[in-house]
């Protein structure tokens, strides 16, 4: 194709003869652009400099962008290709990353390339030989659900019933004590050591007089502390603590108070002959009942959870005492040790080890019973996937690796 000069002005189009080109557009009488004989448009070095960089298509090269570099134009690689970014910026919003399934990466990725993996639900980058996953756990941080319950409180000698130790739990969609909601996961730190205590229940009150139950232990794993359960009364105003004790027999006494997010409160005393019915103590899930002239409060429920993977009901209040034969209260769900019951001097029963739960209330008949002793705390840690930590006993259920620890230690992350 011969063609021949359309605009031999100083700017303006000119058509030319020969192969090498056909149409160019001149910028102050340079050659700005031309359109070549395959019909691709050419970009010459003298098109003039502009600011702001705004990427042009550029047909010459599949996928090229052009764009300014302040003083001149500059033709690179553009989606896909080796395209730079070294800009400064007070947004606020978001940068939205290129994303995709596993089977959806690059065919041929370069080495820091970076892409949101849909299938495994993280971010990775390509170190020029593999994708690495570019999650918290990398860089050696993962997050760990827990369950911590405290000791449980001692019930009173003719007394009122022990308070569950304190409940908290962060498994999603499952409670902690008190009727609160499972609280955040907690982040650990690879290699670090983490202090586990499990709390110890607290004695009952001793036999051959009218005395206060002891309060239950604390139970620690790292920065999260259950408070343990509050003592069942046996001549005072019950114990307060993760779940409250129950009140004692004689009037002035008063019911323990639970803890937010972690207990329920113990139950008031009848306080009313012929059998002085003490009142339970608080559980995780439910207040203590009340004791009535012929029947003792039973121990407040306690909280199911699967973080082991079975329900498993823990931290009940124990049963109040009932003197003169009268009834004694049932132990709450979970472990809750029964108030003394019958004729006879009856002691109260302890809580379940590592539930815990409260003690029951010893009766009176003609002599003071000794009061159950609360049961001993427990401590359960599990997160998703393999075992990445050391510590306690370790199990797998359901996806998640779980370290039980019934006495006390170290999880080591």
């Amino acid at each position: 194709m011969t063609a021949s000069v359309i605009n031999a002005t100083v700017n303006g189009i000119n058509a030319t003869g020969g192969n090498t080109a056909e149409l160019e557009l001149q910028v102050g009488g340079t050659t700005a652009i031309t359109v070549n004989s395959a019909g691709y448009w050419v970009l010459a070095n003298a098109l003039p400099a502009a600011s702001g960089g705004t990427g042009i298509n550029s047909v010459g090269t599949a996928g090229n962008v052009l764009t300014s570099n302040g003083t001149a134009w500059v033709s690179q690689a553009g989606s896909g290709g080796n395209a730079s970014y070294d800009t400064l910026t007070a947004a606020t919003g978001y940068f939205d990353l290129p994303s995709g399934t596993t089977a959806q990466r690059p065919v041929s990725p370069a080495a820091g390339m970076i892409r949101y993996n849909t299938s495994n639900s993280e971010y990775e980058v390509y170190s020029g030989s593999a994708w690495i996953a570019l999650t918290t756990q990398t860089a050696g941080i993962y997050s760990v659900e827990y369950l911590v319950i405290a000791g449980g409180g001692g019930g009173g000698s003719q007394g009122g019933g022990g308070g569950a130790g304190g409940y908290r739990s962060s498994v999603v969609g499952q409670s902690s004590g008190g009727g609160a909601s499972a609280e955040s996961a907690l982040n650990v730190l690879s290699g670090t050591s983490y202090t586990v205590t499990i709390g110890a229940g607290g004695a009952g009150g001793a036999a051959g007089g009218a005395n206060n139950g002891v309060s239950g232990n604390n139970s620690v794993f790292g920065s999260i502390t259950s408070t343990g359960g509050g003592f069942g009364a046996g001549n005072s105003a019950a114990g307060s603590g993760g779940s409250g004790g129950g009140a004692y027999y004689a009037s002035g006494g008063s019911a323990g108070s639970g803890t937010t997010g972690q207990g329920y409160a113990g139950g008031t005393s009848g306080n009313v002959a012929p059998n002085y019915g003490a009142g339970g103590g608080g559980g995780a899930g439910a207040v203590g009942q009340n004791g009535t002239s012929t029947v003792a409060g039973a121990g407040g429920n306690g909280v199911s959870s699967s973080i082991n993977g079975s329900a498993t009901t823990r931290a009940g209040g124990g049963g109040g005492s009932a003197s003169y034969g009268g009834s004694g209260g049932a132990g709450g769900s979970g472990g809750g040790g029964a108030g003394g019951v019958g004729a006879a001097n009856n002691a109260g029963t302890s809580g379940t080890s590592n539930t815990g739960s409260g003690g029951g209330g010893g009766n009176y008949n003609t002599a003071f019973a000794a009061g159950g002793a609360g049961g001993s705390g427990i401590v359960i840690i599990r997160y998703a996937g393999a075992q990445r930590g050391t510590g306690g006993t370790v199990t797998s259920a359901g996806g998640y690796t779980i370290h039980t620890f019934t006495s006390s230690g170290t999880y080591t992350a």
